[in-house]
């Protein structure tokens, strides 16, 4: 989903991808390229990835991996981004890695605030994210470069939540998960990560 001209050395020692796709860089993303600019945000934390999941194809259940391969231009090996193959392939857009917190699943398992009818228990699966963190403020991370584990990923744009994923669910999360629905990002430098993997705010002295 990009024109991938990236080089061998960016992909964290994986071999070259096939067919190049449509996909937006994401300090190219009106919101990205915006945030590249603005002074602020959250710094100082040091959180975790937890879990790892990809579908092959749109619609398809999730599956948890205990590592995955992130290729810089590409996405996670095996996921339908990856493959061209999403709901939303066919739209060029900033979804190499989608990332959301644990700690938005928890509000909605305490039904904090009060917006549906009562609590929502997600499991890290369910929400169609690939990465599920904690102690990572994403909304504050458009436009910026974070690692997690080796990898680093560039901030794109905050993902919101569509009626697609509530028709997936038959669970009214639509309202719940807006301003909190996770981040769109690309890869900056691939390689391997693993749930357990420390995610920090670099220093911004990439391109």
């Amino acid at each position: 989903m990009r024109d991938d001209d990236t080089p061998q050395d960016a992909l964290g020692g994986s071999p070259a991808p096939g067919p190049a796709l449509a996909m937006v860089e994401a300090f190219a993303h009106a919101a990205g390229s915006i945030a590249r600019h603005v002074a602020g945000g959250a710094t100082g934390f040091k959180g975790v990835l937890l879990h790892i999941h990809v579908a092959p194809g749109a619609s398809y259940e999730m599956e948890e991996l205990q590592e995955a391969q992130c290729v810089a231009g590409r996405g996670i090996v095996g996921d339908r981004y990856y493959e061209g193959s999403g709901t939303y392939s066919p739209k060029p857009d900033t979804r190499e890695v989608t990332l959301i917190e644990q700690e938005a699943l928890d509000a909605l398992a305490r039904n904090d605030p009060p917006l549906q009818g009562g609590p929502i228990a997600l499991a890290p699966g369910d929400h169609r994210r690939n990465l599920t963190v904690r102690g990572v403020p994403l909304n504050h991370l458009v436009g910026r470069r974070f690692r997690v584990g080796d990898v680093i990923l560039r901030g794109g744009r905050l993902n919101f939540p569509c009626k697609y994923l509530e028709e997936l669910l038959g669970l009214q999360v639509y309202l719940p998960l807006y301003n909190r629905s996770g981040l769109n990002c690309g890869i900056e430098r691939g390689g391997v990560i693993r749930p357990g993997d420390a995610i920090e705010l670099l220093d911004d002295d990439g391109a």
